[in-house]
């Protein structure tokens, strides 16, 4: 049993359709129009079981509305004239059936044979012929006015809110298409230039090393030529091992990894120069250099270590090599204070150096790339880096790295942030390059756009939307204003044709001829007096009978006075005044 009502419901409840508070929203408007449609049944006359017929009806057909709409569309208009109550639901089927209607014919077919029904069956509930055409027009602008313009609203609008989703999801594969391309041309780029640099720059520095590997050891040199040699043959080796680091993050974004770890050995700590590694674990010894160099420099470190992506860690070490750099040329022999901290979140290296007592030195020789190369770096590791002044004189480089790999940078958008189709997030994309999704994600489309819509409500294609929906509702608010006051001025009119003064009712008497006496007295022709004429006294036998309304109040409220004239072998046979239970 509970494997059945589980199935039925999966039925019901369309997929993506019904989240929770969809069900809630739902639950609440089927009470609402089961109220309503009991409340107008009771204002028109119905009592009892009816009632409650209505209420379960209009509950039941709400519910259901979107999983059969034709069908809902369909019995709520054949059932609406017969049950007053229904007209409420029949407003709410109506919009809802512009856009549950799969395809067009169907839609179309639908609401024809809806409209054929409720007007049939409004005719069929009066049925009386000389009023046929007055109240076929009132039945089809109630029609109009209720079903079919609320189902055109609704249908223009889903369209329309299908054409912006479909140009959004559009939009942001061609977005993460023209990532992946800006990527793999950086990616062939820089493969390019690791191998230019390795090709080039790596044998002329290998030439480098041999030929002062050979002087050193001739004969012929002095000792103090040995030494210049060998600081020489030491910078070349230093400078190799830095081209194959600089060389690995340009190919693959990693550090070059030493043949010893690659052969399963221990990490390289420092090579035949005494070079520390690069990274953090080189800080210290660009720190110990400095020092020996007869500079006062402080390391402090706090919190927890944690590893670095290659990247970042390589930049930590760029940052701190270029700070103490422009120390020296800026600042000489004032103290310096490095510092690395392990935030939960960041890892950041600060340098500061001191005023210096004689002022900045002059003539210092510089490109002006250094301390912007820094920025860059960690930007495109994820980070950021500072450089400026710093509190109480000196100067200060501060840089914030990501534990993380690097993420990719994000491509250029192809349209602006302020134009993005209203629906599309202007948050960044997430790794995989889908957008933000806002809100819950048991939240329907509807929801998530309306969600979207009131965040980014202050851009200007979110106001184009409003406008342009306020301009749909305002063309709608007038031509219902137009359609109301046509129906009232046909209203009164046809009230005119069936309703006279009591004083025309005495003045025609019985006897008189039949085309003498429709001359004195309205047609009656008119939807007002529908459902008249099968009320009061029985008609004579044979007899046509024209019954009016009277311009004059009964005392009671529930009454209503009304004038019968009734004609046979074209004479006024009978003439009464009497009153009817109001509709």
């Amino acid at each position: 049993m509970r494997d059945a009502v589980v199935a039925a419901w999966t039925w019901f409840a369309v997929p993506g359709q019904w989240s929770g508070r969809r069900t809630t929203g739902e639950l609440a408007l089927a009470s609402v129009l089961a109220l309503l449609g009991a409340g107008t049944e009771d204002l028109l006359g119905g009592e009892g079981w009816r009632l409650a017929g209505i209420a379960a009806a209009s509950a039941v057909l709400s519910l259901a509305r979107r999983r059969l709409p034709a069908s809902v569309l369909v019995l709520t208009a054949g059932l609406a004239p017969f049950l007053s109550g229904l007209g409420p639901l029949l407003l709410v089927v109506g919009w809802s059936s512009g856009r549950y209607i799969a395809g067009v014919g169907r839609a179309l077919t639908a609401f024809i044979a809806a409209f054929v029904l409720n007007v049939g069956g409004t005719l069929l509930g009066v049925w009386e012929p000389q009023r046929m055409l007055s109240v076929s027009v009132m039945a089809t602008l109630y029609y109009l006015g209720t079903t079919l313009a609320p189902g055109l609203a609704h249908r223009y609008w889903t369209q329309r809110r299908t054409l912006l989703h479909a140009l959004q999801e559009r939009n942001a594969q061609l977005m993460r298409e023209r990532t992946m391309v800006v990527w793999q041309a950086r990616l062939r780029e820089r493969q390019r230039i690791a191998q230019d640099m390795h090709d080039s720059l790596g044998h002329q520095l290998a030439l480098i090393a041999v030929h002062t590997g050979a002087l050193e050891v001739d004969r012929e040199l002095s000792e103090r030529q040995r030494e210049v040699v060998g600081v020489l043959r030491n910078a070349s080796v230093t400078a190799m091992h830095e081209l194959r680091e600089v060389v690995g993050i340009l190919r693959d974004g990693v550090e070059a990894v030493d043949g010893s770890a690659a052969a399963g050995g221990p990490a390289r700590a420092g090579d035949e120069t005494g070079r520390a590694a690069r990274g953090i674990a080189g800080i210290e010894g660009l720190v110990e250099s400095a020092r020996a160099a007869g500079t006062a420099v402080g390391l402090r470190r706090s919190g927890a270590e944690r590893p670095l992506a290659p990247a970042a860690d390589h930049a930590a070490y760029r940052i701190v090599q270029e700070a103490l750099t422009n120390a020296y040329k800026y600042a000489p022999g004032t103290p310096i204070g490095v510092e690395l901290r392990y935030e939960p979140d960041t890892f950041v290296v600060e340098v500061v150096n001191e005023q210096p007592t004689e002022g900045p030195s002059k003539d210092v020789v510089s490109g002006g790339q250094g301390l912007t190369g820094l920025a860059e770096r960690a930007r495109l590791v994820g980070g950021m880096c500072h450089a400026g002044p710093a509190d109480g004189g000196g100067f200060r480089v501060a840089g914030m790295l990501p534990y993380g790999a690097a993420p990719v940078a994000e491509a250029a958008p192809l349209v602006d942030a302020a134009d993005d189709f209203r629906q599309q997030s202007t948050k960044p994309l997430v790794g995989d390059g889908r957008p933000v999704v806002v809100g819950p994600t048991d939240w329907t489309f509807t929801e998530r756009e309306l969600a979207m819509a009131v965040r980014g409500g202050r851009s200007r294609s979110t106001g184009g939307s409003v406008a342009l929906g306020c301009g749909i509702a305002f063309a709608a608010l007038v031509l219902l204003v137009v359609a109301a006051g046509f129906g009232l001025f046909f209203l009164m009119g046809a009230v005119e044709k069936g309703m006279i003064e009591p004083e025309q009712y005495d003045a025609v008497d019985v006897g008189m001829a039949e085309k003498e006496v429709r001359d004195l007295l309205p047609s009656g022709d008119t939807i007002a007096t529908a459902g008249l004429s099968g009320k009061g006294p029985a008609w004579p036998t044979g007899a046509e009978c024209l019954v009016l309304m009277s311009t004059q109040f009964s005392e009671d409220m529930n009454k209503e006075p009304v004038f019968r004239f009734c004609f046979k072998d074209g004479k006024l046979i009978e003439k009464k005044a009497y009153e009817v239970e109001a509709r």
